[in-house]
């Protein structure tokens, strides 16, 4: 068998009962575990033996070293004219061997001053702009725990028509394909469940950057009335980030989310 290049095509192997037998919450989230090199894909007690004799372990994603993006090369030089060690106490990073270290949906990034930057998974391209751009801009505001729609931020409303296209609508669609998947998938990002504020069906808190979270609240389709899914931001956090990074990492978390449904089997 083919080594797998990604989380779902270990995922495809499964069941999908959800029966916890392995003692994760979720198949999506044994298949994450397995990926990552914490679990052995014959700790399911459901899988086929000859699937796990054929079961080649994946080897880790390369490292980033070159992104040949404008843009993100223009916001690597400027690391270099900034106190990484400075950067770090002021985002809530952390600074090793001339390294700042910024976790970024619960895994290590490592950034240094020549703009090289390592880690052991990938990362959207569309997401390292606004990481970037914390580190580089971001004034350290820590939540105040009051959420606020996107266009309530400052320069939201300009903003406001691509954001939903690009963002929210995304989301809510692969929300709409399979709810269970896409709960399971902001799970696997690190996020958590909490109280179902809103009255939402869904409501988690992602955090893709330190001092940056995001609510996610989901409401399923009923009768006569449509599905609505609405992120909510700390009221600080376009302090932390400006008006077109918030888009760009929104618009990156769906992307990477509409991937992961397609290759489950919905587009």
């Amino acid at each position: 068998m083919q080594a797998p290049q990604t989380i779902m095509d270990i995922f495809k192997l499964l069941n999908k009962t959800n029966c916890r037998k392995c003692n994760e919450k979720t198949c999506l989230a044994f298949a994450a575990a397995v990926f990552q090199g914490r679990r052995s894909l014959e700790e399911c007690p459901e899988l086929p033996r000859d699937i796990v004799r054929s079961f080649r372990k994946p080897s880790p994603p390369p490292l980033i070293e070159e992104i040949n993006n404008a843009p993100i090369d223009a916001l690597k030089k400027r690391l270099s004219e900034i106190d990484l060690r400075e950067a770090a106490a002021r985002i809530g990073a952390k600074y090793e061997s001339g390294r700042l270290i910024i976790r970024i949906f619960g895994k290590e990034f490592g950034f240094d001053a020549t703009g090289a930057i390592t880690t052991d998974i990938h990362v959207n391209h569309w997401v390292l702009i606004p990481v970037l751009t914390h580190i580089l801009e971001g004034k350290g505001v820590p939540p105040a725990g009051r959420w606020v729609p996107f266009r309530e931020l400052e320069g939201g409303m300009a903003w406001l028509g691509l954001y939903e296209q690009q963002g929210e609508k995304v989301l809510r669609k692969v929300a709409d394909t399979y709810p269970d998947l896409f709960r399971d998938m902001i799970e696997m990002f690190n996020g958590k469940r909490v109280e179902n504020l809103y009255e939402a069906d869904i409501s988690l808190v992602l955090n893709p950057l330190p001092l940056f979270p995001i609510l996610v609240c989901y409401w399923m389709p009923e009768e006569g009335m449509a599905s609505s899914l609405t992120l909510f931001f700390d009221k600080g956090a376009d302090q932390n980030l400006d008006i077109q990074a918030i888009y760009s990492l929104v618009a990156g978390i769906a992307h990477m989310f509409e991937k992961l449904a397609a290759r489950h089997g919905f587009s």
